[in-house]
């Protein structure tokens, strides 16, 4: 982990991602358009998408958090979020499990790493020193 002030505050934040997106992944599909069927059509049509943005964010997430060196273990450990995601939709019978949402989870975590490569990455230590800037400057 980068060498961040408030280190257990980043690890709670990223527990609550990852229960948010594995929450948000095993809640019924119908919960999400059940008043326009053609928004769910949209929504079924986009599922990959949303798949791939969410993998997007959290690699960029954890790239803020880790090192460059780093990045290959981000992307494991989210691959196997992404399955560990399906296997979970799998035990649950109103949603289904499919091989192409790991394809576009992986899509995602390779186009994360790749912004995060391109600069993004370590966000959060940007982020803590404009806040203790900021913090000075007003108190």
């Amino acid at each position: 982990m980068l060498p961040l002030r408030y280190v257990r505050r980043w690890q709670i934040a990223s527990a609550f991602l990852l229960i948010f997106v594995l929450a948000s992944t095993l809640m019924p599909a119908a919960w999400f358009w059940s008043g326009s069927r053609d928004f769910g059509t949209w929504l079924i049509d986009f599922d990959k998408w949303l798949h791939g943005i969410t993998f997007v964010i959290l690699a960029v997430w954890f790239a803020g958090l880790y090192r460059p060196r780093s990045y290959w273990r981000i992307g494991v450990g989210l691959i196997l979020f992404g399955l560990f995601i399906e296997g979970c939709q799998q035990l649950v019978a109103y949603r289904s499990a499919e091989m192409f949402d790991v394809a576009a989870d992986i899509v995602g975590i390779v186009f994360g790493l790749v912004i995060a490569g391109a600069g993004l990455g370590g966000w959060s230590l940007r982020l803590e020193s404009w806040l203790i800037r900021r913090r000075e400057n007003h108190g």
